[in-house]
């Protein structure tokens, strides 16, 4: 049997749900609608779900031979910037989520390794870390503010959205530079 690490959980934690109304009956079931605050970090490096933001959890636990099995849905504001101009994105997002606890000393928590499955830990279930990884794993690592978007100016590096249609800057390329000397120097009528 293998050893699992474990740590005591809270069950006052928003993230810790206790089991013991559901029971260990396959088939038994139960609704959770929560609502809890985003913990730090949740988000990629240009999105997330500031710290602290409400996260809906609209939940199901289902008792199964091996365990409880959480699904259902989590949802919540995130904020962050636009890849191409790096204006402020912001919007609400729902995320399906799917977990497997399984019980201790079950065929589950005996064949798998610690990170593969979740675990009960004796009655409760801690579900930071599957909101955490169904967020993050659904967030956009490319986020727009519209699909259309044409990002920044190359030049002077103005957003395109804000400047007018025929924006553009006078460009010579560097081979030709010394040419358009040739042309300043010349005289505006040939003598004959």
């Amino acid at each position: 049997m293998p050893e699992h690490k474990t740590h005591r959980l809270n069950p006052r934690d928003p993230f810790v749900i206790d089991t013991r109304e559901l029971g260990r009956r396959p088939g038994s079931m139960r609704r959770i609608q929560r609502t809890v605050p985003a913990p730090a970090d949740l988000g990629v490096e240009l999105i997330g779900v500031p710290v602290g933001a409400p996260l809906e959890l609209d939940l199901r636990l289902e008792a199964v031979v091996e365990g409880v099995l959480v699904s259902g849905t989590v949802s919540g504001p995130v904020t962050g910037e636009c890849v191409r101009c790096l204006s402020p994105v912001g919007d609400e997002v729902e995320f399906d989520l799917q977990e497997l606890f399984a019980y201790p000393d079950s065929a589950t928590d005996e064949t798998t390794a610690e990170d593969e499955a979740g675990r009960l830990e004796g009655d409760l279930i801690d579900l930071e870390p599957t909101v955490r990884d169904t967020v993050v794993l659904g967030l956009p690592l490319s986020p727009l503010c519209r699909d259309d978007c044409q990002g920044l100016c190359v030049t002077c590096g103005a957003r395109w959205a804000d400047l007018p249609s025929d924006h553009s800057h006078e460009r010579t390329d560097p081979r030709w530079a010394a040419l358009e000397r040739f042309g300043e120097h010349r005289p505006d009528s040939q003598e004959k």
